[in-house]
C-alpha cells in the first residue's frame, strides 16, 4: 500500500500490517477525520496488538473502515456514541508482567464493563481532558474493563461550555496503561470552533500533530541513548538517526499547529528553528482550553514564545509563519530535557523538516468565524477565594537504592497522610463537595521530575515555586521540576474548580505513565452539593 500526500511517495512499513507504521522520513499525514452530524458522533473502534521487527509491541484502535485512530470532531454539547471491541485473543505477546487487583473487588461496589479479572490484554478509554462524568460508559477508569473479545458501549456527552480545542483518547487500565500508550493506541479528540473564540487561526492551513514514544529497539546502553524513541504521526524519528519527518509549506504561510504529546513518558520542549535559529510561536490553546478565554470576555489572548514545554499528555496549539525559500533548513525539535539524576535521557531531536512548496496543497482550513465563542466554563477563578488549600506531594521509593534499576514504588500522598501506592479498592485519598474551590500546592520531594494530571476537570496555575504566575493559564496537566536533593521542594499550586456539575469518583496521578502504573495515582471523591432549602 502506498499513499501520495503533497506529491511525496510515501511507503508503510511492511514490518506492522495490524497497526501500521510509515517509513522514517515520510511526509506526514493527519489521522483521518470523523465529524459529529446533528449532535451525535458515532463510532466504532477496535482495539489490536502485534509485535514489529524491532520486538516492539504496537497497540492501536482502528475504525470500520481500517483507519488507525481516527480524530475525533465535535461541538460543545454533542454526543460520543463509541463501541470498542477488544480484538486481542489471548495474552498479549511480548508481556510479562504481574497484573494489579481487578477492579472487581467487592470494596469498590458495581463493576462496569467486563467482570472477568483484569488481564495483560485488558483495555478501557479516557478521554482525557473533556470534563464528563466519572460514570460507567462515559469517563471511567477504575471499575471499567474491557477483555479479550468483548464489546462495551460509551455514551460520552460533551458539555455544552467544553472549551474548543484538542483532547485525547486512550487506554488507562492501571498497571499496563504505559504499555499500551506507548505501543500506539492513541487518537485526538477535537472540540470545534477554536476560531469563534480566537479569529487569528480562521481561514488557515491546519496541522494536527501526535508525538508518542516507544522503546529504542535493543534496548542499548550508553550516555547518549534515549530512554525513549519518538515518533510524529505514526513515521518514527529514532535513535540514532533520528531521520525527521517532513511537513510541506507554502513559503512564509502562516498555519495552525495543533500537538498532542500523546507519549507515555517522555517529556517535549518544542522549538522551531530556521537555520539555527529560534522562531517565535504564538500560542493560541493550551490543554485544550484556549488561552486568555476565562477572564470573563470569552476572546482568546494570543501568546508569544519561542520554546513550549509540554508534558505527557500535555497539548498546544499555535500559529507558525512557514520559512523563506531562503532557508536552508528549518526543523521542529525538541530540546534537552533535564529530568533529573533518577529521570529519563530526553535529548535534542528533530521531529520534523519543513519543506517549502509553492504548490504545497493543505490537508485542512480552520472554518470562517462562524458564531460567538463559546460560554467560559472557568470564568474569574483566579478571583474566587479557595474554600480550602491542601499539600500534595511526590515521592518514590526504590527496593534496592544501591541499584539504579532496582524496580521503584511511587507515591502521590495528601501531606499528613500515610504514602500508600494506588490499589483501587483504597478508599479516596480526598473527599470534598461540589461547589467548592480548593488551591492544592503539588511538590515533588523526589529526584526526578514529575507530571500531575487531574481528571474530570482542569485547574488555573497559580504560582510555582511560591511565586505567583503573573500569566495563569488553565491545564489539565503540568510538570513539576525534580528535587535537587537540598532546599526547597519544587512545587506549583493549582486552583481546583468543583463548582461545576462533575460528581463521583475520579483519579490524580504522575502522567508519565510509568510512575502510574508503578503507583503514583489516587482517587479523589467528590460528593454531591447538599440540597438547598426548599428545593427538591
Amino acid at each position: 500500500m502506498r499513499i501520495f500526500f503533497f506529491g511525496v511517495s510515501m511507503a508503510l512499513c511492511a514490518t506492522a500490517q495490524v497497526c501500521p507504521r510509515f517509513a522514517a522520513g515520510s511526509a506526514i499525514v493527519a489521522p483521518e477525520d470523523l465529524y459529529s452530524k446533528d449532535g451525535l458522533l458515532t463510532v466504532k473502534l477496535k482495539y489490536q496488538t502485534e509485535v514489529d521487527n524491532n520486538g516492539n509491541t504496537l497497540y492501536c484502535f482502528t475504525d470500520s473502515s481500517g483507519a488507525q485512530s481516527p480524530t475525533l470532531h465535535v461541538n460543545p454539547g454533542d454526543r460520543i456514541a463509541m463501541s470498542v471491541t477488544n480484538g486481542i485473543a489471548g495474552a498479549a505477546p511480548a508481556m510479562a508482567m504481574a497484573m494489579p487487583t481487578h477492579a472487581a473487588a467487592p470494596a469498590l461496589g458495581a463493576v462496569c464493563g467486563s467482570s472477568n479479572p483484569m488481564s495483560p490484554t485488558s483495555v478501557n478509554m479516557h478521554f482525557h481532558g473533556t470534563n464528563t462524568p466519572p460514570v460507567c460508559h462515559q469517563d471511567e477508569v477504575i471499575r471499567t474493563l474491557i477483555n479479550a473479545g468483548e464489546t462495551f458501549e460509551y455514551d460520552l456527552k460533551i458539555p455544552g461550555d467544553e472549551p474548543p480545542g484538542l483532547y485525547w483518547y486512550h487506554p488507562h487500565v492501571h498497571g499496563i496503561a504505559e504499555a499500551a500508550v506507548q505501543g500506539g493506541a492513541s487518537g485526538a479528540i477535537v472540540v470545534d470552533g477554536i476560531q469563534n473564540v480566537n479569529p487569528t487561526v480562521a481561514g488557515l492551513t491546519e496541522q494536527l500533530l501526535i508525538v508518542r514514544d516507544n522503546n529504542v529497539p535493543g534496548a542499548p546502553s550508553g550516555d547518549l541513548v534515549p530512554a525513549w524513541d519518538l515518533s510524529v504521526n505514526y513515521i518514527p524519528v529514532a535513535y540514532p538517526v533520528y531521520t525527521p519527518a517532513v511537513i510541506t509549506m507554502k513559503p512564509g504561510e502562516k498555519q495552525f499547529w495543533r500537538v498532542l504529546n500523546a507519549s507515555a513518558d517522555t517529556i517535549l520542549d518544542l522549538q522551531l528553528q530556521y537555520d539555527g535559529i529560534a522562531q517565535s510561536l504564538t500560542i493560541v490553546a493550551l490543554d485544550g482550553v484556549p488561552t486568555g478565554s476565562q477572564d470573563g470576555t470569552t476572546q482568546g489572548k494570543s501568546i508569544a514564545a519561542n520554546y513550549i514545554l509540554i508534558p505527557p499528555a500535555g497539548r498546544a496549539e499555535f500559529i507558525v509563519t512557514g520559512p523563506a525559500a531562503t532557508v536552508a533548513v528549518a526543523t521542529l525539535k525538541t530540546l534537552t530535557v533535564d529530568t533529573g539524576p533518577n529521570g529519563d535521557y530526553d535529548p535534542v531531536r528533530p521531529l520534523a523538516n519543513i519543506q517549502v512548496s509553492a504548490s504545497a496543497i493543505p490537508a485542512r482550513i480552520v472554518p470562517a468565524v462562524s458564531a460567538p465563542p463559546t460560554p467560559a466554563r472557568f470564568a474569574n477563578l483566579a478571583e474566587v477565594t479557595p474554600t480550602s488549600k491542601r499539600t500534595i506531594y511526590f515521592s518514590e521509593v526504590s527496593l534496592d537504592p544501591e541499584d539504579f534499576d532496582a524496580a521503584v514504588i511511587f507515591f502521590v500522598t495528601v501531606d499528613g497522610q500515610t504514602p500508600v501506592a494506588f490499589d483501587p479498592a483504597n478508599p479516596p485519598a480526598i473527599v470534598t463537595t461540589q461547589g467548592s474551590v480548593e488551591d492544592w500546592t503539588i511538590e515533588n520531594r523526589s529526584m526526578e521530575t514529575h507530571a500531575f494530571h487531574i481528571h474530570q476537570i482542569h485547574f488555573l496555575v497559580m504560582a510555582e515555586n511560591g511565586v505567583a504566575d503573573t500569566n495563569p493559564q488553565f491545564l489539565d496537566t503540568v510538570s513539576i521540576p525534580y528535587w535537587t536533593g537540598a532546599g526547597p521542594y519544587p512545587s506549583v499550586t493549582v486552583r481546583m474548580d468543583f463548582r461545576g456539575p462533575v460528581v463521583g469518583d475520579f483519579v490524580y496521578h504522575c502522567h508519565i505513565l510509568e510512575h502510574e502504573d508503578g503507583g503514583m495515582m489516587a482517587t479523589i471523591r467528590v460528593n454531591p452539593a447538599p440540597a438547598q432549602p426548599g428545593r427538591k
